[in-house]
């Protein structure tokens, strides 16, 4: 692939993780001015203005390439907790990893798992009802985005036995009884501040205690890992105490380029067809109606003062810049974090063209599901199974980072 000399406004607040709004008060008063003016307020970055910056520099100088050829020494073996509809364990089975259980409690994504690789051992149900003594010693990774709950703080110290009744438990429980060697849990980002760090830092003492030492927690930005979406999830990764000596880790390294809606829903680097036709939501017709004012990558200010003031309603004295609210994707630019229903007022995902919601197979494309991946029960269960997913593309680059992880266990011990 050729190397990408410019960068618009928005690829470039997205590498360095600023405002749109900071870069042009950057080139107000001349911190960085764009190298190239195309009029209509169309301006360009040439990539040595952003070299100066440690966030550019790790994409300029990724090893992305290397890192794709990556192969496991042996089989390795995976347990998967809070499977969902399989975006985790889509990248860990690209990566190379072998799954022995997979278990979902939703039945909806559980059919999808069983649609889609008949041969995986998925296990409907809920994961406190579950044994996991038979894996003990026989797994090698035990991974699993369990949801973000507050803890009782009724005990002076939280241990792993105070944590009981959370789902944080059961995934703790799952890892005394199997013993893996490495554990992966991913989240969503406001697990660091939840309940002002306290959760996090429970979570971190039981994973202590179990035995474990943790690699300080990182949030990784999809965008950077080949996914059209601005998304971010935070990972967590332990390594068995015995093990550490021999263990070394290193975080993915991004991808060359920030993909696009484009790149998403067009044939090109990402995908090579355009996205198929599929179902999806439509909106009411005088929503439909109010939207078609809205320009690609706009929102309600965009529109006229009295199609404001009746989208918006009581909403439209308030503070705040609402930007999620009749919101228009953009082609040029990675789509919004992808929620559970793609028209819900304050989360707008508005097709850039078309005035209607993304459609189910647009929604997995931004999420790098592969085409062939098909969701099982009505519409709107199909729309949350994805909205929830991990995207395939970032899962598969923290899969060959833990398969590398792994590698260096094993030589060390050989």
């Amino acid at each position: 692939m050729s190397i990408q000399e410019y960068y618009s406004i928005s690829q470039v607040a997205d590498i360095l993780g600023v405002s749109k709004e900071t870069l042009r008060r950057w080139d107000a008063n001349k911190t960085l001015v764009p190298s190239r003016d195309h009029g209509n307020n169309y301006r360009e970055y040439h990539r040595s203005q952003l070299e100066q910056f440690e966030q550019a520099q790790t994409l300029f100088n990724s090893s992305w390439s290397e890192e794709m050829d990556t192969k496991p020494v042996r089989d390795y073996t995976l347990l998967e907790l809070f499977a969902g509809a399989g975006g985790l364990a889509i990248g860990m089975e690209r990566a190379g990893f072998k799954s022995v259980l997979l278990n979902e409690i939703d039945k909806h994504a559980c059919q999808t798992l069983k649609n889609n690789r008949p041969e995986w051992n998925v296990v409907e149900g809920d994961v406190s009802t579950l044994p996991f003594s038979m894996y003990k010693n026989k797994v090698d990774v035990l991974s699993g985005g369990f949801p973000c709950q507050a803890f009782s703080y009724a005990g002076k110290k939280l241990g792993f036995e105070d944590t009981r009744g959370t789902l944080f438990f059961e995934f703790a429980r799952a890892i005394k009884e199997v013993n893996p060697k490495v554990i992966i849990a991913e989240n969503v980002r406001g697990l660091l501040k939840h309940e002002d760090g306290k959760t996090l830092e429970i979570i971190k003492e039981v994973i202590a205690d179990l035995g474990y030492s943790l690699i300080e927690p990182r949030v990784l930005k999809a965008i950077f890992f080949q996914v059209p979406q601005k998304r971010e999830r935070l990972f967590l990764i332990a390594i068995r105490k015995d093990l550490v000596d021999k263990a070394e880790f290193k975080w993915p390294s991004p991808y060359t380029r920030i993909m696009s809606l484009r790149d998403a829903l067009k044939a090109g680097d990402l995908f090579k067809t355009d996205v198929p036709e599929s179902p999806g939501q439509k909106y009411p017709k005088r929503k439909a109606e109010i939207l078609s004012f809205v320009p690609p990558g706009g929102y309600w200010r965009d529109l006229p003062d009295d199609l404001q003031r009746e989208f918006m309603m009581k909403s439209y004295y308030l503070g705040g810049g609402k930007t999620g609210m009749a919101r228009r994707l953009s082609w040029d630019e990675p789509s919004l974090t992808l929620t559970c229903a793609p028209a819900q007022k304050q989360t707008e995902r508005c097709h850039p063209e078309e005035t209607r919601p993304l459609t189910v197979r647009e929604y997995a494309r931004i999420q790098t599901f592969p085409d062939d991946w098909q969701f099982a029960g009505p519409l709107s269960a199909q729309y949350k199974q994805i909205g929830n997913a991990v995207p395939i593309n970032l899962a598969h680059a923290v899969g060959r980072a833990v398969i590398r992880l792994m590698n260096s266990i094993e030589n060390s011990s050989s």
